[in-house]
């Protein structure tokens, strides 16, 4: 069979299934088993995909995977992040647009705590957006920031996703943890400046507030009691990075370490707290497990099939440069996110991209960086964007999907920008992983 043949029943079997409402995991090995029955041979090849399950799993690169989501469950679990957030909406006052402000530093806050997208938009979601809506904020200055300050846990650690790209593309697990930070902090530098313009030329969508009278003792004890502890856990995580104490691993253990002697601080950790964390921790881990199980098969089908090495001769055929290259990658990315979820995205892509990459001479942290904010625009994108569904599952009754369409296209040009900004100066991303070597 021509490859571009075997490459368009792969990809659009795939496409056939996800359309049916068939679970990604079981997608991919339908797909998969049927690809290394074709290619590696009959029941031989369906033995390699076994052997490969086995090899794959048995990685200890992936072990910071349940570990960095069971941290952000025993947060989320315990009740400290809700702490937070209230700590940090007495801390905000006197700007326009203050509780989209406190929604842009909680989530942040939370993202460096979780690396949970859906948990960290849920959790804002439930605890702000009523008393916005209350307080007569517009919907789009209520939901667009809950949204894109949600998803900024894709980037910041500790993000399950950015192991999970880190282990299939090659590129090294601790410097894309690391390389995640400074463009997250540049969007929620962006997001509130975008809101603080909006509502100072347009004071309707976001009423000003009459704020409590408060000592300054009220105003910043619960700040440092239930937040200023919290900058604990981050510079376990990264701090054990940067200084070379720990691997990816070793640092996300010990932040799960430091999430229940926090929680035990606060007297919140409880048996029954910590049984509904780890059951969320496996729930969330067995899918993502499973699917690379099936990753280094659905690469070798597709390499031995001829269509990896068939389509990088196609494209050197055209003499692009590595910026055009990329940048087609980056418009591949955003389509597919449009449609389907982040690990079918990386599930589809990687194969094809790696290699692809690597000829065109691209470097494999610019294009780990790449994959995270691209895979965090498509969790935002319409029509099916994932956030977009768990923010209609938040959000008041009268509110339709077209409502929260609109309110979140401002956040994803913002995400766009910085997108196009690593692009130009690539050091945004790379500066921080320098550090590490």
């Amino acid at each position: 069979m021509e490859w571009p043949l075997f490459l368009a029943l792969m990809m659009g079997g795939l496409g056939v299934l996800l359309l049916i409402g068939l679970p990604v995991a079981f997608a991919f090995l339908a797909v998969t088993l049927l690809g290394a029955w074709e290619v590696l041979g009959g029941e031989r090849g369906v033995m390699q995909l076994a052997r490969n399950a086995a090899d794959g799993l048995t990685n200890f690169q992936l072990a910071p995977i349940p570990l960095f989501i069971l941290m952000g469950e025993i947060l989320f679990q315990t009740g400290v992040a809700h702490r937070a957030i209230d700590a940090v909406e007495r801390v905000v006052t006197r700007i326009p647009g203050r509780l989209s402000v406190v929604t842009v530093f909680g989530g942040t806050i939370f993202a460096a705590l979780s690396g949970s997208t859906i948990a960290n938009t849920a959790m804002l979601g439930s605890t702000l957006l009523p008393n916005m809506i209350k307080k007569g904020y517009a919907p789009s200055m209520a939901m667009g920031p809950i949204m894109a300050s949600g998803a900024i846990a894709m980037l910041i650690p500790p993000s399950a996703l950015a192991v999970l790209v880190g282990s299939l593309t090659g590129v090294s697990i601790a410097g894309l943890l690391v390389a995640g930070v400074l463009p997250a902090l540049i969007l929620s530098v962006a997001f509130v400046g975008w809101i603080v313009l909006r509502a100072t030329m347009n004071p309707s969508l976001a009423p000003a507030e009459t704020s409590p009278d408060m000592t300054l003792a009220e105003r910043w004890r619960p700040f440092l009691t239930y937040v200023a502890p919290l900058s604990v856990l981050f510079a376990v995580v990264i701090g054990s990075l940067l200084m070379g104490f720990a691997t990816p691993t070793e640092s996300a253990a010990l932040g799960c370490v430091a999430a229940m002697a926090v929680g035990a601080g606060y007297r919140a950790l409880s048996f029954e707290r910590m049984i509904r964390a780890v059951m969320e921790t496996v729930k969330l881990s067995v899918m993502i497990l499973f699917i690379i199980a099936l990753s280094q098969t659905f690469a070798q089908v597709l390499s031995f099939s001829g269509a990896t090495g068939g389509l990088i001769r196609v494209i050197g055929g055209y003499e692009l440069t590595p910026l055009q290259v990329l940048l087609g990658m980056i418009a591949l990315l955003l389509l597919l996110g449009c449609f389907v979820d982040q690990v079918s995205m990386l599930m589809v892509t990687v194969p094809i991209f790696v290699p692809l990459s690597q000829s065109a001479g691209i470097d494999p942290l610019i294009l780990g960086v790449v994959y995270l904010l691209t895979m965090e625009i498509g969790l935002l994108t319409p029509p099916f964007g994932l956030l977009l569904f768990v923010m209609r599952g938040v959000a008041p009754q009268g509110i339709g999907m077209g409502t929260i369409y609109a309110s979140i296209l401002p956040f994803i040009a913002i995400k766009l920008l910085v997108l196009a900004a690593i692009v130009w100066q690539p050091t945004i991303a790379t500066w921080l992983p320098s550090l590490l070597r």
